[in-house]
């Protein structure tokens, strides 16, 4: 049997599993795009040595799995499938791993607490039988049409920790939320299941309210390392440590991810440092206000004399919207951004927040209205608190601009994680 390896599901163009897969042994991994009236053909062909599955395929799978392992039957779900010298298909459930990494990888302890899971599906028959095997004191689903719906979730307002399951607020979703986290008195965690994007209006919420919290990325991993287990396994190879450790598989895949997104005063060079710092990582490079000029038409002075600053802030905040949903990018923008406090959300939600801290002697005020008119000092006094608030950290602009970006970089080889504020 050929040693193929890789990922089946129904639409796949933005999987992170190739990259993981990558980091974790020297084989291919292959993603496998079935639309499902094929799945029944391609189980059967069996033209692999073992694949991982995902949705909407979880449970599809398992008529065709000769056996399945004792996390999989307990789950219902099975997430990898291997296939022996005999060619019969044996089903597992490494997502039990990945979810029980993901609370430790949060800070997370269920155990003897009330939990609610949102969702009903088979992610969150994986998420109840660790809780359970965890000792949760309580384990609560909450669906749309169960008898513990968002309804009546009134009634528990005193779950100590929140899972999401669902889909609601994944890219290109994004800023959807099922809850109202505030109405929440006694959380102590909570998990998304999400990693795409990697803060989702629940966990930003949740960042808010100062609750340990965790996104799926560690899940993600964690279930592909066991994966990969299996399938040298199945492959009768000698399995290898991993080149990398879990956690930094984890930090590999979000500083790859992970936006960089440059604020600060106008004129302080956020274009100038981004394009460089973009072209040294091999990254797209976006600036917001040349976007603002594009769909406008016209210069932002122009904007500003002829249709108000409150035009070009529409503008500004819908173009945030869509670019801030990629990932691995850097992104510039505008001076202003941070007069609207939406705009926080649009940034945390993908991205590591740089201010770039510059002398207001040394910046440049040509072609800023605002700069202008209101004066620099002015605008700094009201604005430098909200970028030093915003931020994850500070760099110094130099007057070369390749010096700046190496600060940028340095300090992001230091700060290697989730994006941690400070």
């Amino acid at each position: 049997m050929e040693r193929v390896f890789g990922l089946l599901g129904e639409k796949l163009v933005h999987s992170f599993s190739p990259m993981i897969h990558g980091y974790l042994g020297d084989y291919d991994y292959s993603l496998f795009e079935v639309d499902p009236d094929d799945l029944g053909t391609f189980l059967t062909e069996k033209n692999f040595r073992g694949i991982n599955v995902t949705i909407p395929y979880k449970q599809k799978v398992i008529p065709y799995c000769a056996d399945l392992s004792e996390e999989a039957l307990e789950i219902g779900s099975v997430n990898t499938i291997t296939q022996d010298e005999d060619g019969i298909l044996h089903g597992h459930n490494t997502d039990y791993y990945g979810f029980r990494a993901m609370l430790e990888h949060g800070g997370i302890d269920p155990s003897g607490k009330k939990a609610l899971v949102l969702g009903d599906g088979g992610s969150a028959r994986t998420v109840r039988t660790v809780l359970k095997r965890l000792g949760t004191r309580d384990v609560v689903t909450i669906s749309r049409r169960g008898s513990d719906n968002y309804g009546n979730i009134e009634r528990h307002h005193d779950a100590d920790i929140i899972i999401n399951a669902t889909p609601v607020g994944m890219y290109p979703d994004n800023g959807d939320s099922l809850l109202i986290l505030s109405d929440f008195k006694k959380l102590v965690g909570v998990a998304d299941l999400i990693y795409n994007p990697l803060r989702t209006k629940l966990l930003l919420d949740t960042e808010k309210l100062g609750i340990p919290n965790v996104n799926g990325l560690v899940m993600l991993v964690a279930q592909a390392e066991a994966a990969s287990r299996l399938f040298m396994a199945a492959d009768r190879s000698p399995h290898a440590e991993p080149k990398l450790s879990i956690e930094n598989i984890h930090d590999a895949i979000l500083e790859k991810t992970q936006n960089i997104a440059l604020i600060g005063m106008p004129g302080c060079g956020k274009s100038t440092v981004g394009k460089l710092l973009a072209s040294k990582l091999g990254r797209p490079f976006f600036d917001t206000d040349e976007m603002v000029e594009e769909r406008a038409g016209k210069s932002i002075p122009d904007i500003f004399a002829q249709d108000g600053e409150e035009a070009f802030r529409e503008i500004e905040t819908r173009i945030l919207a869509e670019v801030s949903k990629r990932s691995g990018i850097v992104l510039a923008t505008g001076g202003g951004i941070v007069t609207r406090l939406e705009n926080y959300d649009l940034l945390r939600q993908n991205s590591t927040i740089v201010y770039m801290k510059r002398e207001l002697s040394e910046l440049v005020t040509e072609g800023r209205p605002l700069s202008i008119s209101g004066g620099v000092e002015a605008l700094a006094k009201e604005r430098i608190p909200i970028y030093e608030s915003w931020s994850d950290r500070e760099a110094i602009v130099d007057t070369d601009p390749v010096r700046t970006v190496m600060r940028i970089l340095m300090r992001s080889a230091e700060r290697k994680g989730t994006g941690d504020r400070g």
